[in-house]
């Protein structure tokens, strides 16, 4: 059985820093500003050979007026549920405050090994950081400095020896097979993301508020769907770079850059009552360049008639030439239209970038290419394009060996990446090309000529003056 260690504490205490800690990892936003985290954040670790898995989750405020309060709080309780150890995470500079207590008074309901986590003690006594937190009545006390990885290891091993025995560590945490796909959805804010996000997992995973700018960091959330794994990566919706003032709100859009990176497949969400706009085909361009999967949904689909589906079909046709592999799909995420279809999908494009070519086909494909259109003449020479093989997956990748091929024109090779893609009935991922150009076997080598050549070449120049 793998422990799991849920983090809680009042805002800007320090949790999510501990929780890259715990994780060795930086997947936690981290800001010198409270209320960054939002939702459940997990993430696994391990110290020697016993590993764990870490729930970070939102700040406890003092009064949670707004929506996105009380949903940060139902954050924070669902940790607590499903954690065999809590880390109450405190203010050792700040010490004991009114909202630390309230969420003491939570935690002894929950009948689990409650740890007070001391943090930011780095540069005052320890004990004297400890002393103004006794009268909370918890018996494991651990002064820390997550900031300067102080004082971590004592924390694990302190925990790992309040578990009984039976319930030791044995074998190590399954990891995510290679082959799972992770899935990043992007947008501008407050276009659905983590109602399908929601939609998809079958449970409120994560916080859906009216309000935009509701999902901060990106949330990794691992799920099965029958008899198949995928990794859905919620992400920050992402404004023009001219309306972000927020320093929060700079690192989040970040991030989401990050996710699209990391990820096998792009879901781009829009709301199809606005349209595409100016922001998504920015992100549309940045996966496009990435060589990133790319997955296009028209969300809030429902409650739209005829003409209006109609001119927003139309608009995706002129503004997507760039993307035209990309499937469109249309859905509803706050009802679950057409959600169901977004899975098969997915699996559709993931084959496609994962696709196995071999050299025989590939160049038996490149010379079909080349006889329905001729490479253009550079300096009264045709370019020669001589034979194909694979260079990688995700995005599929041709390497191209010819003569003068660093002066193909990007025309030609937008029309080589199409035959590919069409000829493979490849869906949904751009091609990658690569093409060489092989070594010149006489450069740097001087012609010498023979007796003969110099004598006809005396003779001919002889019938060139008197011309």
């Amino acid at each position: 059985m793998i422990p799991v260690f849920a983090i809680i504490g009042r805002p800007n205490v320090g949790k999510s820093t501990l929780f890259n800690r715990l994780t060795h990892s930086q997947q936690a936003l981290v800001v010198d500003q409270p209320g960054v985290t939002r939702d459940r954040q997990f993430g696994q670790g391990y110290i020697d050979d016993n590993h764990y898995i870490v729930i970070d989750s939102g700040g406890i405020g003092e009064n949670a007026e707004s929506e996105i309060d009380h949903a940060m709080i139902k954050q924070a309780r669902l940790a607590m549920v499903e954690a065999d150890i809590i880390f109450f995470v405190v203010d050792g500079r700040q010490g004991l405050t009114s909202i630390d207590k309230e969420i003491a008074k939570e935690l002894r309901k929950q009948s689990k090994p409650v740890f007070l986590v001391i943090n930011k003690t780095d540069g005052i006594d320890s004990q004297i950081a400890k002393s103004d937190f006794y009268q909370l009545g918890f018996k494991q006390i651990c002064p820390i400095a997550a900031s300067h990885n102080r004082g971590i290891n004592d924390l694990l091993l302190e925990a790992f020896d309040s578990i009984p025995k039976q319930e030791e560590i044995i074998e190590p945490i399954d990891e995510i097979d290679s082959k799972t796909p992770k899935v990043a959805i992007i947008g501008r804010p407050n276009v659905g993301k983590s109602t399908l996000v929601n939609r998809m997992l079958g449970e409120e995973r994560v916080i859906v508020c009216d309000m935009p700018g509701t999902t901060r960091d990106s949330i990794h959330i691992n799920m099965q769907r029958m008899g198949k794994s995928y990794t859905l990566i919620d992400t920050a919706g992402v404004r023009k770079k001219k309306n972000v003032t927020d320093v929060v709100e700079k690192f989040s859009a970040i991030k989401t850059l990050q996710a699209i990176k990391d990820a096998n497949v792009v879901l781009l969400i829009f709301d199809a009552r606005i349209g595409l706009t100016d922001q998504d085909l920015s992100l549309i361009s940045f996966t496009v360049d990435a060589g990133k999967c790319l997955i296009i949904c028209a969300n809030k689909w429902d409650g739209m008639d005829a003409d209006d589906r109609e001119q927003v079909k139309t608009q995706l046709g002129y503004k997507l030439k760039f993307a035209d592999f990309a499937p469109i799909h249309y859905i509803s995420a706050l009802h679950g239209t057409g959600v169901g279809d977004v899975f098969k999908v997915i699996d559709k494009v993931y084959k496609s970038a994962m696709t196995l070519m071999n050299t025989t086909d590939l160049t038996a494909l490149l010379e079909s290419a080349i006889e329905a259109h001729q490479p253009p003449l550079v300096r009264g020479k045709r370019i020669k394009l001589r034979y194909a093989h694979c260079g990688g997956h995700n995005p599929p990748t041709i390497v191209i060996h010819g003569n003068q091929t660093d002066a193909i024109p990007p025309s030609y090779e937008k029309y080589l990446a199409n035959y590919f893609i069409k000829a493979l009935k490849l869906v949904g991922t751009p091609v990658k090309l690569i093409c060489k150009s092989g070594d010149n076997p006489y450069a740097g080598k001087r012609n010498i000529l023979t007796k003969r050549q110099i004598h006809k070449r005396k003779r001919l120049m002889k019938h060139v003056k008197k011309g």
